[in-house]
């Protein structure tokens, strides 16, 4: 399993870290005599628990010259990453090379399927994103969907929406209208399939959950997860497929979304309708 203290940019330094002192036979007190930085301290670093410094990525180097650099070279990058949430980091390649999908948001339209509108106005309202973050993670979302959703030979994907992201206005009446016609775009590719899950007691609402293959990503307001542990993605997978047996039928699910996709291009909120909720 691969937790909360081995995810994202300090537990992929670190893991780098303990593989090359241990290929080297060192103890952390070698490396701390070698690097001139505190062997408890470098524990920490090893397990994730403390972000590098650029004065440890230097020491590395120096500890480690076979690496020619990498350790001030990835420090460097990772500067650069702010448009790319830490706990994502490491999930991105497992869901580049998976073929198959299970995706699940509760609340929202989950980032694959999400207009440029629609992402950029979520986006804006997390707490201390600057403009230039907004744009970063904004132009990096939009490339997932290019890698994933729209590439010649996509995974086959199974897409879970919460009927309640429906109805919850984003941005704007006409951000909403345009983000159905994206959900039913989406419906319709090859490969993909989507179906409305309804307003009612299900398993998953604690967080987003993402299975490719034999791995598992779940986030929260935290962070997010990666899981690789057969156990752990069995447990996940058996509770993505008991939301898809709650979910309405893919006929439905469309209806439902083209009805909805009516109403907020009417400029007003389904939620000040009458009509009856649910698919027709």
């Amino acid at each position: 399993m691969v937790g909360s203290k081995e995810n994202g940019m300090a537990g992929h330094f670190g893991r780098q870290v303990r593989k090359e002192r241990l290929a080297h036979g060192w103890s952390l007190d070698e490396l701390s005599r070698r690097t001139g930085i505190n062997a408890a301290h470098l524990s920490r670093i090893e397990n994730g628990r403390r972000p590098p410094t650029e004065t440890l990525a230097q020491a590395c180097d120096a500890a480690f010259p076979e690496r020619r650099g990498w350790f001030s070279d990835w420090y460097d990058e990772s500067r650069t990453w702010a448009e790319v949430p830490p706990g994502f980091r490491s999930w991105a390649e497992v869901e580049e090379k998976a073929a198959s999908l299970r995706v699940w948001s509760p609340g929202i339209v989950q980032g694959l399927l999400q207009t440029e509108d629609y992402a950029r106005a979520l986006i804006s309202v997390q707490p201390t994103v600057t403009a230039e973050i907004v744009r970063a993670r904004l132009a990096n979302r939009m490339e997932r969907q290019r890698r994933i959703v729209a590439r010649d030979d996509p995974p086959s994907a199974w897409f879970v929406v919460d009927e309640l992201a429906l109805y919850r206005l984003v941005g704007s009446t006409e951000i909403m209208a345009a983000q159905m016609r994206q959900l039913l775009v989406v419906a319709g590719l090859p490969r993909m399939t989507l179906t409305v899950m309804p307003a009612v007691t299900h398993p998953a609402n604690a967080s987003e959950l993402i299975i490719a293959d034999n791995a598992a990503y779940t986030e929260h307001m935290a962070g997010g997860f990666t899981y690789t542990d057969e156990e752990t993605v069995s447990a996940l997978t058996a509770r993505f497929d008991s939301l898809r047996g709650e979910c309405y039928r893919v006929s439905e699910s469309a209806a439902l979304i083209e009805r909805l996709g009516e109403i907020w291009t009417d400029g007003v909120s389904p939620l000040t309708r009458t009509a009856t909720v649910g698919p027709a």
